[in-house]
């Protein structure tokens, strides 16, 4: 899996999740992006991610708006 610099890459749908991943600005600008000024990370979600390697930055945007349709 190729290294991923979260600070710096461009992230978009297809970016993979790596066992490099971390939660940057970056990262921060591209849900954002997707969601608006409403998104926010919490405990959970960010733990999900991590947990997440091998999945898409696409697939962890549905996991967040999943979240936020069941809160």
């Amino acid at each position: 899996m190729d290294k991923v610099d979260w600070h710096k890459n461009h992230i978009d749908d297809s970016t993979i999740i790596t066992d490099s991943y971390k939660t940057t600005q970056n990262v921060r600008r591209y849900f954002k992006s997707k969601f608006g000024e409403n998104f926010k990370f919490d405990r959970d979600f960010m733990n999900w991610i991590n947990n997440a390697i091998g999945l898409t930055m696409g697939d962890a945007s549905e996991e967040w708006a999943k979240r936020q349709k069941s809160k």
